[in-house]
C-alpha cells in the first residue's frame, strides 16, 4: 500500500507561446539570484562597496557554468560521443548536465579574473560568497526533480521519490531522494558557514574552505546511494574521489592558513572606507555652514576675506572714545596741549 511518496513533476518545461520555460533552468537562475544577494550583505558588513559582488559575478557565473558543463561532459562523454548518440546534445546544458565541482573551479578563475580587475582580494570576496553558494546549490537541486534524474537506491521510506519517466534507461519505481538530500546539507552548510564566521572571525579564504569541506563531506555519502551510471575506481564513484580529494584539501588550506596569516582582512575593498568618510565629512560641512546662515550670522558674511579689517576700525574708534571720557578733556584742550 503506497502511503505517502515524493511525486515528480509531469513535465520539466511550460511553454509561453513558443518559448519554453524549464524548471532546471529556473532553479539555478534562482540560485544565482540568491548567491548574488547574500553576498553583497556579507561583502558590504565587510567594509566593501554595494554592488562589488555582481559585478565581479559577471564574470564568475558564465565561467562557472562552463566549467560545470565541460566537467559533465568529460567524466559521462559516453552520453554524447558513444554510438547512436549525437554530440550536439553535449550543448544542450537546460536538459541537466553540470558538475559542481567544474562549476567551482572554473568559477573560481572567473571570481579571480573580476577580483583583479577591481584590486580586491580573492580570499576575501570568496569568504563573501561561500554561503550564497551553498544556498544557489540547494536551490539548483530542485532542477534534477524537474528532470527526474539523479536519485538513490529503491526504498519504500515515507519520502521516497516516485520516478514516472523511462527515459534514457530510466526504470519507474520508488527511489531515495538524493537530490533532496543534497539540498538540505547545502542549506545546513550554508549555515554552518555563517555561524563559524561569526563565531571565529574566519578571514584570508577559510570561510570558503569550510563550506568546500563540508560540503564534501556530505556529497560523499549521498554519491554513496546514487544509482545512475558513473565511472568507477576501486569501487568507488568518481565523485566520491573527487569528493575525498577536495575536502582534504580544504582542511590543510584552513590549517595552513590559520597559522600563516591568522585573523581576519582588515581591508577588503581598497577606498571604500574613503569614500564613506569623504562623503561624512562633506555633508557636516554643508550642514554646518547652513546652520550659520540659517541662525543670521550676517557679520560673516560681511567681513572681507581675511576676517581683521571691520574689526580693527570698530576697535579703533572705540578705544579713543574711551580715552576721551575717561581723562574728562574736550578735544579742544587736547589740541592746544599737542601745540604747546
Amino acid at each position: 500500500m503506497e502511503l505517502a511518496y515524493i511525486p515528480s513533476p509531469s513535465r520539466g518545461v511550460l511553454y509561453l507561446g513558443p518559448i519554453p520555460l524549464r524548471g532546471y533552468a529556473f532553479c539555478i537562475i534562482i540560485g544565482v539570484f540568491v548567491a548574488v544577494w547574500l553576498g553583497n550583505k556579507r561583502w558590504i558588513a565587510r567594509g566593501g562597496r554595494a554592488g562589488t559582488v555582481a559585478d565581479i559575478a559577471v564574470w564568475a557565473v558564465p565561467f562557472g557554468l562552463v566549467g560545470g558543463r565541460l566537467y559533465h561532459v568529460i567524466t559521462d562523454y559516453e552520453l554524447y560521443f558513444s554510438e547512436g548518440r549525437d554530440w550536439v546534445d553535449a550543448f544542450k546544458i537546460w536538459e541537466g548536465g553540470l558538475g559542481i565541482w567544474g562549476a567551482i573551479a572554473l568559477g573560481a578563475l572567473g571570481a579571480w579574473i573580476g577580483c583583479r580587475r577591481r584590486g580586491i582580494p580573492m580570499p576575501a570576496y570568496a569568504d563573501a560568497v561561500a554561503p550564497g553558494i551553498a544556498f544557489a546549490q540547494a536551490i539548483g537541486r530542485w532542477g534534477n526533480w524537474f528532470n527526474q534524474e539523479l536519485y538513490g537506491r529503491e526504498t519504500d521510506l515515507p519520502w521516497a521519490l516516485r520516478i514516472t519517466s523511462s527515459a534514457d534507461g530510466r526504470v519507474p519505481g520508488f527511489y531515495h531522494p538524493t537530490f533532496l538530500y543534497e539540498s538540505l546539507w547545502c542549506v545546513g552548510v550554508a549555515l554552518l558557514v555563517i555561524w563559524a564566521d561569526r563565531r571565529f572571525k574566519l578571514g584570508h579564504g577559510r570561510a570558503f574552505a569550510l563550506y568546500v569541506a563540508a560540503y564534501c563531506a556530505g556529497r560523499f555519502w549521498i554519491e554513496y546511494m546514487r544509482v545512475d551510471d558513473a565511472h568507477h575506481i576501486l569501487g568507488l564513484r568518481l565523485n566520491n574521489w573527487t569528493a575525498l580529494v577536495v575536502f582534504l584539501l580544504a582542511v590543510l588550506y584552513m590549517v595552513v592558513s590559520a597559522k600563516k596569516r591568522p585573523g581576519r582582512e582588515a581591508v577588503v575593498e581598497p577606498g571604500a572606507s574613503d569614500d564613506a568618510t569623504g562623503t561624512d565629512t562633506s555633508e557636516a560641512a554643508s550642514e554646518a555652514s547652513g546652520a550659520r546662515v540659517a541662525d543670521g550670522d550676517k557679520d560673516a558674511e560681511d567681513k572681507p576675506a581675511d576676517g581683521t579689517g571691520s574689526e580693527t576700525d570698530e576697535a579703533g574708534t572705540g578705544t579713543a572714545d574711551a580715552v576721551a571720557a575717561g581723562s574728562g578733556e574736550t578735544r579742544d584742550e587736547a589740541e592746544s596741549a599737542k601745540k604747546s
